[in-house]
Order: C-alpha cells, then structure tokens, then sequence
C-alpha cells in the first residue's frame, strides 16, 4: 500500500475515498462528541474534518454556504427569520446575515467545540458572523431544540453532516416533521444532502419524508469541490411552489436589492440547479 503518511484521507464511502495533503496540522484532539482536526493544504487553505470526514475548508466552503443561504431567502422574497441548525464554522450565518433584510439568525449547534476551533483556527470562514447581534447561538442538541422549539422561521437551513454520528437524527422522519411545524406560512426548508451519485440512499429518504409533508419538494444542485463524487443535493420542501418558479427578473431584481457580493451564486445559478439529471430524478421517490 502507498504511504500516505503527511495525508488525511478521507474514508466516507465503501468504495471511494480522498487524500489531501497536510502541510501542517493545527490541531487534533477529541470533542465531547467527535475528533476535530484542522490543518493547512496548498489548494485548499485551513481544512475542518470531523472524525475524518471533511467538513470545510477555507477554499471552497463559499459554494456550499451561499446555495444553502441564497436560494431560499432570495426565492422566499421576505424572509425575515432564519433558522440555521448545525453550521458551526459559521460560513452558513456569514452569509445569511448578509441580507440586511434578515433581522434575526438563529444557530443550533451540539457542539461547542467547533465554534470554538473554528473561530479561533479558521475565522475567514465565519468572518464576523459570531460578532453580528442579529445571530443567536444556541449550544443544544438540533432534534430537541427543533422537537422543544415554539418559535416560527420563514428559512430553516439544515446544515448538517454525514448522517452519522451526532448528525444521524438530523435525516429522521420525525425530525422533519418537527422542522416543518416551525415554518410560518409560505415559509421553505431546505437541508444537505450529500453526494446523490455516491450517496443516492441518502437523497431519495428524504424526499421521500418532504413528499409526506410539503406540496412543493425536490431538491437542487452544487459542484462543491471537496465533497467527492460530483454534485451535491441540497432538499427542497415548501407548501408555496410560487416560491420555488420566481422568475428570473424577480430573482435578479432581488439579488440586486439585496446589494450582496457572491462567488458563486448568481439568480441564473439559482434558477439552473433546480434542473436535475435523469440520474438525480430517477433518485426521487
């Protein structure tokens, strides 16, 4: 076997894994609930793994973060309270705080170890999102908080990992349902969902659960890098389908309102992940 001393790689699927370079390892130790490594690669700057999986990097976590904020706040038109669980790096608040229009993120995170390594070894991911008064971060558990919560949001943002470890329950049934009762009306959630061509399982259970609950459901796409295997799914699931077919000059007329600066997302990107690939469809339950 190849050395792969000086690499992390990554083990996520049976099949396939990926290596990248360590030029220097920051930190390694153990949370309450995972390992948490972060270290430095050429290409991809500061990499965030947790129990080996990567989870972000200062490269290209601008993909991942702006299709999980963007879309929805810009398709729902007034979202006026966000709901972000997970996303302890911060990138996810970054950029739904980015919308002045947004008077208050809220952020659940089980983990007050990420939070903490990542403002502290990577704070370009989150830049300034912690320091923002319009952010509430809540240390507790997703499921309880979504289960015990009696807020309403117009935006829930599921940015969650692999479901494994402390991010299995975030992909239940249940835990979508309790999601789904803290939207207001017209209100859109949205979640991660892996690698459809890798992890096709994973996609097809939860649209199979927003199926049940919303009346508008699919999900769209985005080619982030470092999550091998092609594009990514983000789920989709609102009772306004109006929300999901804006027209492009109202997407625009928005992004323009919104005066916001992206690298990736544009309202024509918005508008083109919606269309899937008969692979991804055939995905769909």
């Amino acid at each position: 076997m190849t050395d792969m001393t000086g690499w992390s790689v990554e083990r996520l699927h049976a099949d396939h894994s990926q290596a990248l370079r360590e030029d220097r390892v920051l930190y390694d130790s153990n949370t309450d609930h995972q390992r948490l490594r972060v270290f430095e690669n050429p290409t991809f700057g500061r990499v965030l793994t947790l129990d080996g999986v990567v989870q972000v990097t200062e490269a290209d976590n601008f993909i991942y973060h702006e299709m999980l904020t963007h879309v929805p706040i810009l398709a729902h038109g007034n979202a006026k309270r966000v709901l972000i669980v997970g996303g302890g790096d911060g990138g996810m608040a970054r950029e739904a705080l980015k919308h002045t229009s947004v008077t208050q993120v809220t952020m659940v995170e089980i983990d007050a170890g990420v939070v903490d390594f990542c403002t502290e070894y990577m704070p370009d991911v989150s830049a300034g999102a912690f320091d923002d008064p319009r952010l509430d971060l809540v240390i507790a558990d997703g499921a309880e908080f979504m289960r015990l919560n009696a807020d309403f949001y117009d935006v829930i943002i599921i940015d969650s990992t692999d479901p494994i470890g402390p991010g299995e329950v975030l992909f239940t049934d249940s835990f979508y349902g309790h999601a789904k009762r803290r939207l207001n009306e017209g209100g859109i959630l949205v979640t991660q969902n892996g690698v459809p061509f890798m992890q096709g399982d994973e996609l097809t259970n939860t649209m199979r659960a927003f199926k049940a609950l919303f009346s508008d459901w699919t999900c769209y796409l985005g080619t982030v890098p470092t999550y091998a295997g092609g594009p990514m799914a983000f789920g989709w699931g609102s009772d306004r389908a109006a929300a999901r077919q804006t027209d492009l000059a109202t997407l625009q007329a928005r992004f323009e309102a919104a005066a916001i600066t992206t690298d990736y997302y544009t309202p024509e990107v918005h508008q083109a992940a919606f269309a899937l690939p008969p692979y991804v469809s055939r995905l769909m339950p």
